[in-house]
């Protein structure tokens, strides 16, 4: 009998499979799969779930290891499985949404040498992208590249729309999907078993891991792309329709603005006019074309304002507020969402907790002056609770929304088109004198952003950066100084500078703002109880 080297005699190592998924997902029960399937088949396996948010879009992670050697071949041995995955050591990477993906990539998950990723390039925006004042979306492009530089094999599929498609959870698609690279090491069969013997949604979830396995195996896998659906195919979201304007606003749009600016405009008239009214559109093309008037040689200056200035004049109050949370349109989506059938009651309940500041904007200025100086910053205690699909919830949200009409006689109508003017009379100003500084300074307008505190630093940034563009000359480089503070604050999640950033002259650091530290004593033992060591 030869004797065996020390690669023969070694035993094979684990199958080490990480799931990335969101809260209600069903990550969870595709883990419950993978050790269904597995154990079906005879392999040692075991899973593991690492302690997440597992409330509806929190970042969750389970783990599962499979031993690639049935018990029979074992004889009676128990090999030793891990509970926790280590960087470098993933063979199979599940992920159900394209940033978790990236959130596996940076921990240092994948490997070139061993992993096979499997994600969705579909998007669900994170807290962190939403909270930013400007775009705070990550880049996707940079993670399907790093997806394809650091994987061995990278399999990347819109999952969600195969999920809508198949009436099916996202789960059971990337289950199909991962199954058909074949890096599962698990048959079609002992697969689409173990979903019958979860017994939840049976036929939808085979339908959605039959169309995740047929994606897969139709990806290209030297790219893991997916090939592109025909126009006008099912699931092919066609280019969103113009929306239709009054006639008079339709054709000023025409008339007075080049044919570049018309998609952007008849967006933010639909926008203006949903939000207030007509003359309340009417009076953003005003604002538009005196920029025009005042640039003359191009319309770059007023193209940059238009989407930062329709926004801002849509700016979020109560009233807004009241109106998107009681429309049927918003319902019918949230009862989309949770997959709800016909007839199958949803209640959805939505929590306000206003400032007294944010409940005084409706009032004229001056009686809002008087609410603001007694009650400053404070909030009312408890908050609202309201039930947004009740007839008792809808009426109070509607009458909210209906006090919107008399929006131009409050007092944060008046804050804000004071400082939207002021902005405005900027730009003019230095349109012809220095189109750096007024090209750096449009895009300011995406600083306005939110409501609330956030809402009033916001609008204390820009107030820096007018000071710069109001000063009697301004001087080499302020568009440089503009561009610098903008793009500091917009990098900001919170939108506070952050370490290293300068004052609004942009000659030194920013000033700091004051706080106040707060010690809170350590509770003493309880008599006769022992004092807590460390």
């Amino acid at each position: 009998m030869n004797a065996e080297t020390p690669a023969q005699s070694r035993p094979p190592r684990p199958l080490c499979i990480l799931i990335a998924a969101l809260g209600g997902e069903g990550g969870g029960v595709l883990a419950d799969y993978l050790v269904d399937a597995a154990s079906a088949q005879g392999f040692p396996v075991q899973s593991t779930s690492i302690p997440g948010v597992s409330q509806r879009t929190g970042a969750t992670t389970y783990y599962v290891e499979i031993y690639p050697r049935s018990r029979d071949e074992l004889g009676g041995r128990e090999p030793v499985l891990s509970l926790i995955p280590g960087p470098g050591n993933v063979d199979v990477l599940m992920a159900s949404e394209l940033v978790e993906a990236g959130r596996a990539m940076r921990a240092g998950f994948v490997s070139p040498q061993r992993t096979t990723l499997v994600a969705s390039t579909h998007r669900i925006y994170a807290i962190e992208e939403k909270i930013r004042p400007g775009d705070g979306r990550f880049r996707d492009e940079e993670v399907r590249q790093a997806a394809r530089q650091l994987a061995r094999r990278a399999l990347l599929l819109d999952l969600s729309e195969l999920a809508a498609r198949s009436g099916a959870v996202i789960n059971t698609v990337l289950f199909g999907a991962a199954a058909a690279s074949g890096a599962l090491g698990l048959s079609r069969e002992a697969c689409e078993d173990a979903i019958r013997r979860a017994g939840k949604s049976v036929e939808a979830s085979l339908r959605g891991f039959a169309a995740g396995w047929a994606a897969a195996a139709a990806g290209d896998a030297a790219t893991g792309s997916a090939p592109e659906a025909a126009p006008g195919a099912p699931g092919k979201a066609a280019p969103p329709e113009a929306p239709a304007l009054a006639p008079a606003l339709a054709r000023r749009c025409e008339a007075e603005f080049p044919e570049e600016m018309q998609p952007v405009l008849r967006l933010a008239l639909a926008r203006l006019v949903d939000y207030l009214d007509e003359a309340y559109a009417a009076s953003y093309l005003d604002r538009l074309r005196g920029l025009l008037e005042a640039e003359r040689v191009s319309c770059a200056l007023a193209a940059r304002a238009a989407p930062g200035l329709a926004v801002w004049m849509a700016y979020e109050d109560i009233q807004r507020v009241a109106a998107l949370k009681s429309r049927a349109s918003r319902i019918e989506r949230v009862r989309g969402e949770v997959g709800a059938r016909p007839g199958e009651p949803v209640r959805i309940f939505d929590y306000f907790r206003p400032g007294i500041a944010e409940l005084a904007d409706v009032l004229p200025p001056r009686l809002f002056a008087r609410i603001e100086a007694y009650a400053g910053a404070r909030k009312p205690g408890g908050g609202w609770c309201i039930q947004a699909s009740s007839a008792s919830g809808q009426i109070l949200l509607r009458a909210l929304a209906w006090a919107g009409r008399w929006r131009r006689s409050s007092a944060r109508f008046a804050s804000e088109n004071a400082l939207i003017e002021r902005w405005l009379a900027a730009l003019r100003r230095h349109a012809g004198s220095d189109r750096e500084l007024a090209f750096e300074l449009a895009g300011c307008a995406r600083l306005v952003k939110g409501y609330s505190d956030t809402r009033t630093r916001a609008h204390g940034h820009l107030a820096q950066v007018l000071e710069i563009a109001e000063a009697p000359s301004p001087g080499a480089g302020a568009g440089e100084r503009v561009r610098a503070l903008r793009e500091t604050w917009l990098a900001q999640a919170d939108g506070e500078p952050g370490g290293g950033g300068t004052s609004a002259s942009g000659r030194g650091p920013a000033s700091t703002k004051v706080q106040t530290v707060v010690f809170i004593p350590k509770p003493k033992p309880a008599a006769g109880g022992k004092a807590a060591s460390g």
